[in-house]
């Protein structure tokens, strides 16, 4: 078996595509590390009326402690390698097949980037919504959503993972796949467009030569989070509240539509921004680190390319 391993990897490290592949898991872990906590903000600000990320901060770091903000970090952390590998993967090839006008010696044209970002956000979210709804479920647990869901306190992903199967089935783990996709297609067409089109602006010709900064990778990055983060803010409000809830009681939404109906009556559509905020702050920071990662493991493993420093933050 490890004589398998040792000659999979150099094989695999060959082609460009495995390295592009390996440089998108590199980029996602090192999204969900640098945001976690204020994800995990987030989630609860968007769950129910607690008030400010600073006052839910407070309260979870006093009655929970600060492990409490990298609840459930495992589920998306176990995931996330495979998962924006292939979200590099399959836009890499997309942005180019969706406009095939453009050469190959030249970079994909914005048309294709934000065509085959589209395409990219619906397919991902197969694998995504699992993996969030788990970690959403985690994110939520204290001893008073417990005990609201009648559940018991889950001890890790695998556990809320049985739990489901045993409660909702396995139809129970894709609850929420729908708005998932919704929300997914059209972010992720304007999060590679953006970074695209600010990369160029930040650095004019450096979507041929590949020699942007540091510094433009970081706001490229974190401009390209913000921008997909506002334009489907509001379904990821609902995403949340239909995924936090369980069958056991009786759900409280039975659709997309019937939870945005009882939140805004509820509590009004400023509802569909809470947590905005804090969301806009944290994609920044993430998608920052992202396209920093997988641009500078890119170059290490391709050797054709430095990184300029001197501009860097």
């Amino acid at each position: 078996m490890g004589v398998v391993v040792m000659d999979f990897w150099p094989e695999f490290l060959a082609c460009s595509w495995g390295r592009e592949f390996v440089a998108g898991g590199l980029g996602g872990i090192a999204g969900i590390i640098s945001g976690y906590p204020l994800d995990t903000l987030r989630v609860r600000q968007q769950h129910s009326n607690a008030g400010s990320a600073f006052r839910i901060l407070r309260n979870v770091i006093a009655a929970e402690g600060p492990a409490a903000l990298y609840r459930g970090m495992g589920a998306p952390l176990a995931s996330v390698t495979i998962q924006n590998a292939m979200v590099f993967q399959i836009y890499a090839v997309l942005s180019r097949a969706l406009d095939p006008s453009v050469s190959t010696k030249d970079p994909p044209s914005y048309k294709g980037v934000a065509l085959g970002g589209f395409c990219t956000g619906a397919l991902q979210s197969l694998l995504l919504s699992p993996v969030e709804l788990v970690k959403i479920r985690l994110q939520l647990q204290n001893n008073s959503y417990a005990k609201l869901h009648q559940a018991d306190s889950y001890k890790g992903p695998v556990s809320v993972a049985k739990s489901i199967f045993k409660t909702e089935g396995f139809r129970g783990m894709y609850r929420g796949l729908a708005i998932t996709v919704l929300r997914d297609a059209p972010s992720h067409g304007f999060y590679f467009w953006t970074y695209e089109y600010m990369r160029e602006q930040l650095h004019p010709g450096c979507r041929k030569d590949g020699q942007e900064s540091l510094k433009t990778m970081l706001v490229a990055g974190g401009l390209a989070g913000v921008a997909s983060w506002v334009c489907c803010y509001p379904l990821d409000v609902l995403k949340t509240r239909l995924q936090a809830q369980s069958l056991s009681p009786l759900p409280k939404y039975t659709g997309i539509a019937d939870c945005f109906r009882k939140s805004v009556k509820e509590e009004g559509y400023s509802v569909l921004y809470r947590g905005l905020g804090t969301a806009v702050a944290r994609a920044f920071v993430v998608n920052g680190a992202i396209f920093s990662a997988y641009e500078i493991a890119l170059r290490c493993l391709f050797n054709n390319g430095s990184i300029q420093t001197e501009n860097a933050i």
